[in-house]
């Protein structure tokens, strides 16, 4: 398995993941969000370079979950990754976060707005790198 941190999905990752939106197939979204932050912000324009990468994010994270409850979605669980019981990785994420969604439409519709894109210069100031995985229900016992 290759695991890759971004900040920005591909072309095709925007494409498979809205696939559903609108439709039928659409429905509750938990978004799964592994965050690595940078050990110093990274504004575009030079500001706030006395910020940690967290203090960037945090930021955001505090605007985000209102867009995110307006919606109708909310942050299920946000912690920090203190270890790796099973399996190995080259480096540790810092943070887990869990977001509901009422669905991929709401989603589409949150990063689409004029009020995500105020905000999301803090997220990319802030991040190194994330994983961002969509999940839905589903019973495994």
């Amino acid at each position: 398995m290759k695991v890759e941190n971004a900040v920005r999905p591909g072309d095709e990752q925007l494409k498979t993941f809205f696939e559903r939106a609108g439709t039928d197939r659409d429905g509750p979204v938990v978004m799964v969000n592994l965050l690595k932050f940078r050990d110093r912000a990274a504004y575009p324009d030079g500001r706030d370079a006395h910020l940690s990468g967290l203090e960037a994010y945090l930021r955001y994270g505090a605007e985000v979950s209102k867009i995110v409850a307006k919606l109708g979605g909310r942050m299920v669980y946000s912690g920090t990754v203190d270890g790796l019981m099973l399996g190995e990785v080259g480096e540790l994420w810092d943070q887990v976060a869990l977001v509901e969604y009422p669905s991929r439409a709401a989603f589409l519709e949150m990063v689409m707005s004029p009020e995500y894109h105020a905000i999301e210069v803090h997220r990319e100031a802030g991040l190194a790198g994330q994983l961002n995985i969509g999940t839905r229900q589903a019973r495994i016992v």
